[in-house]
């Protein structure tokens, strides 16, 4: 990957369309539009050119044309987009084009904003933010990567790391100049101070894991004897047909999973197979797979049926027992809530019950963390600030004070990309689509 070449890829999504956005960035960006469109625009103005194939001067399509030179554009480079019409043959047509170009290639997946990473318009938190925003599945998760593009995240980062500076910085001081009479007595406790507050913010944010969980989901998983309408209930959250029903039981042999938007939180419902001892291999790895999930499940919903099979619940962080077939039976004896999603008597009661447990599981979008990264980062940066406080508290040596001080410095620059991050770069920017 040369990052002097000229780049080019559709920006919008593959097939038949009204327009498609062709993005250019790099050196050759004007170059490209003189060659296609004869007049460059104003820059940041659109105007309408007959784009032409440079080698044969054939008319390609008429199209909206935009100039953003650098530094004010998305990659800080050169940068053109050309809003074309979405036909299959007019796309592949401007793209051949455009690959006729002497140093000129298409993109590789998130090129364009690894370029913009590399060109100071974004820091490595806000490349995840703008990853998330793409992913984005419902609203919290909108939201959340939303604050994250905007840098709630880097900046809490480039503030946590200018202070562990600013204490490395007296802490070399008092190794550097601690004969001399101008550093001032208090300045172990002004350190200690330092140390203490840093680390106070750091533990703060780790201590809350609702952001990690927002971009992952809320994992509901319905447990329950054979037939207890599981898979049913499962269709009527659906909207759809997912699982199979039928009145043979151990139908449900494997995890069927759907993802839900459920009051604008991420949930997903997970159908596993029915719980009884069975001599069926298979059904018995169902089984297996069924408590696995219930056990890691932010929430079970154990579906008790009409007839009252005595099965017991497997372990769960939270449990809600639920009666089924209510059309049934009305009695729902020890249970939360009674349903019949046959008819769907009881479902809003339910559903509305769902929303609540999520988002008192998922917060109301005040995480800083969004993602496992962030978290092994800033934990080592935590530790280290701890070792250093020790240390200095202890009168321990002030030389291995300072390093892990340094330490900790490095690990929260991590977060924005301040240090050496090429193995991160590499899994985050593979992950882009490639015309992002």
């Amino acid at each position: 990957m040369r990052s002097d070449d000229t780049i080019f890829a559709t920006a919008s999504g593959h097939g038949r369309a009204a327009v498609c956005i062709v993005r250019i960035s790099g050196p050759q960006s004007r170059t490209i539009l003189e060659m296609l469109g004869r007049n460059v625009p104003e820059p940041r103005h659109a105007a309408v050119r007959v784009l032409r194939d440079p080698a044969s001067g054939e008319p390609l399509d008429q199209a909206l044309v935009l100039w953003m030179p650098g530094p004010r554009s998305f990659t800080g480079e050169d940068q053109a987009e050309l809003h074309i019409h979405g036909g299959l043959a007019t796309r592949a047509a401007v793209l051949k084009a455009l690959g006729a170009v002497p140093e000129c290639r298409p993109a590789e997946a998130g090129e364009f904003t690894r370029r913009a990473f590399l060109n100071g318009r974004m820091d490595l938190s806000q490349v995840e933010g703008l990853a998330d925003v793409i992913d984005a599945e419902t609203e919290a998760q909108r939201r959340q990567a939303m604050l994250q593009l905007e840098g709630r995240l880097g900046d809490a980062a480039e503030g946590w790391r200018e202070g562990t500076l600013q204490a490395l910085a007296l802490l070399e001081a008092s190794l550097d100049f601690s004969d001399e009479g101008d550093v001032p007595e208090d300045l172990e406790a002004d350190i200690l101070n330092r140390l203490d507050r840093l680390g106070g913010e750091i533990g703060r944010a780790l201590a809350n894991r609702s952001g990690e969980r927002l971009r992952e989901g809320f994992t509901v998983v319905l447990a329950g004897p054979p037939n207890a309408g599981k898979s049913t209930l499962l269709n009527a959250l659906a909207r759809r047909d997912v699982a199979i029903v039928s009145p043979i039981a151990g139908t449900t042999r494997d995890v069927i999973e759907v993802h839900c938007d459920l009051g604008g939180l991420p949930v997903i419902i997970v159908d596993t197979a029915g719980l009884r001892e069975s001599g069926d291999m298979i059904e018995q790895e169902g089984v297996s797979r069924a408590r696995a999930r219930a056990q890691d499940a932010d929430l079970v919903l154990w579906l008790v049926p009409p007839e009252g099979q005595e099965t017991g619940a497997p372990p769960a962080r939270r449990l809600l027992k639920v009666g089924t077939k209510a059309d049934l039976n009305r009695s729902g004896r020890g249970c939360d809530l009674l349903i019949a999603a046959s008819t769907g008597e009881g479902l809003p009661g339910l559903i509305a019950a769902l929303e609540q447990e999520a988002e008192a599981a998922l917060g109301q979008g005040d995480a800083i963390l969004t993602r496992e990264r962030h978290r092994k980062a800033l934990e080592r940066a935590h530790r280290s600030l701890a070792a250093g406080r020790e240390l200095l508290a202890g009168h321990g040596p002030l030389e291995l004070a300072a390093e892990e001080v340094r330490l900790a410095a490095r690990a929260i620059g991590e977060i924005t990309g301040r240090v050496d991050v090429e193995d991160v770069l590499d899994r985050l920017f593979s992950s882009f689509c490639i015309g992002k």
